[in-house]
């Protein structure tokens, strides 16, 4: 039977029974900046000149505001590249594109992209995409999607798909575009809304061919089967491209411990209540960015639900080896001075499983519909019991089965299972946690 405790809010509780209303070109405000419109022919005649000149002095303060407006863009751009994409943003128009370039065709790839999440088919993309071994990872993904939503009774009622430029590549007749992509779902399951959103990075190479360009290849990049520590005979994600996407992570952090909750960690009261609420609270703030109180990992779910489940009262078992207990405490000149279980998912698996009398203590449950708010799910996307994914319950759907949040890949209120990630595999197993309530 489902547990009945504390499961916090499952969904946004909207009334609305239809997608918002599309927005007409002249409303939408592309982020991306495209080529300007060619500038009016200079009038010939005298007379028409002094007439387009009272017009201009007329509109000249309504000008000179918008110019404002217009100069506090750029500085409120947070993008490397000061370029975002956004699915809405793009419209064909017959004889004309709003981009020229090749900034044009991954502008489109992103529309189309948002388009095939919406309706959870890949032939609007794969029609426009020449990569064959993409457009089959990208077919299976979403009917794997669009299967278990059907089963799960839950309908996509709108998409929207961001894309922030990270690092390009270009030549004449070529360019390499490393992206990262911003999607939010808004689910209808059983009259009831809810909205997930997760972060992903593509790699997308385009090449120039008849005046036209092109996306002749795709790489997900799958940063959430490589655990932090050992070795993944399937890695698709390497240190070059962690550089690439986080910069250098080796700047000592400043370790943030509780003593008022751990009392010099051993000697510490007992009877602690494990606050769900909390957990969820901290979930939902940091599931998009570090906090800057912590290291930020290469991969970094483990260390993002340690974080999590700590701001909910879990105390730390501080033994100073990294093979035990449960801590963290930042780097000591350049040293890392926190436990595998902190930041590794098999490790963590592991430390949860084995029984304890007292501090962090979980026990395994059989099925997610059993967790509660708070709770941990583990994965192994090969099936050979090494775990490589941690996630923390943080909300419900309508049916009171999990919605988990997550980091290295951001998550937020994405369903349990996984199934709409590239990670996922026939063979992926689940190990599920719940967090005792006094700890």
């Amino acid at each position: 039977m489902p547990r009945t405790g504390n499961r916090g809010q499952g969904y946004a509780g909207l009334k609305k029974t239809q997608a918002p209303p599309k927005q007409t070109a002249s409303e939408r405000k592309p982020q991306l900046k495209g080529a300007a419109p060619p500038a009016p022919k200079q009038q010939a005649s005298a007379e028409l000149h002094a007439m387009r000149q009272d017009e201009l002095n007329r509109h000249a303060p309504h000008d000179r505001e918008r110019s404002n407006q217009d100069e506090k863009s750029p500085r409120q751009q947070t993008s490397k590249l000061n370029s975002l994409l956004r699915s809405s943003d793009y419209e064909q128009r017959d004889g004309e594109e709003k981009l020229r370039g090749w900034k044009s065709a991954v502008h489109r790839y992103v529309s189309l992209y948002n388009q095939a999440e919406a309706n959870q088919h890949a032939a609007v993309l794969t029609d426009y995409v020449t990569d064959s071994d993409h457009c089959d990872r990208l077919r299976g993904r979403l009917e794997r999607l669009r299967e278990r939503d059907l089963l799960r009774g839950a309908l996509p009622a709108g998409s929207e798909t961001k894309a922030e430029l990270i690092r390009v590549n270009e030549s004449s007749s070529e360019v390499s575009v490393l992206v990262r992509l911003h999607i939010k779902r808004r689910m209808e399951q059983s009259g009831r809304y809810y909205m997930e959103e997760r972060s992903e990075f593509e790699r997308l190479w385009l090449g120039l061919s008849g005046g036209a360009w092109d996306v002749l290849r795709v790489e997900p990049i799958i940063a959430e089967r490589r655990p932090r520590f050992g070795t993944a005979t399937d890695n698709w994600m390497t240190i070059d491209d962690y550089s690439e996407l986080f910069g250098d992570l080796s700047s000592p952090s400043t370790p943030y411990l509780n003593y008022d909750l751990l009392q010099q960690f051993k000697h510490r009261p007992s009877g602690i209540r494990y606050r769900r609420d909390l957990v969820a609270a901290y979930a939902d703030r940091w599931w998009n960015e570090g906090n800057p109180a912590y290291e930020l990992f290469e991969v970094n779910c483990t260390n993002y639900v340690s974080q999590c489940i700590f701001a909910g009262n879990a105390p730390m078992n501080y033994t100073g080896k990294r093979e035990t207990g449960w801590w963290y405490k930042g780097r000591n000149k350049g040293s890392e001075w926190w436990s595998y279980s902190w930041a590794v998912s098999n490790a963590i698996t592991n430390y949860l499983t084995g029984s304890k009398s007292s501090g962090l203590r979980a026990e395994v449950m059989q099925s997610a519909d059993e967790l509660q708010l708070g709770d941990i799910i583990t994965y192994d996307w090969n099936g050979d019991q090494r775990f490589q994914h941690s996630t923390v319950v943080t909300a419900f759907d309508s049916f009171g089965m999990p919605l988990v949040n997550a980091n290295t890949v951001s998550s937020r209120h994405r369903y349990w299972d996984y199934r709409d990630s590239y990670a996922w595999t026939e063979q992926t197993k689940y190990r599920f946690f719940h967090i005792a309530d006094l700890l």
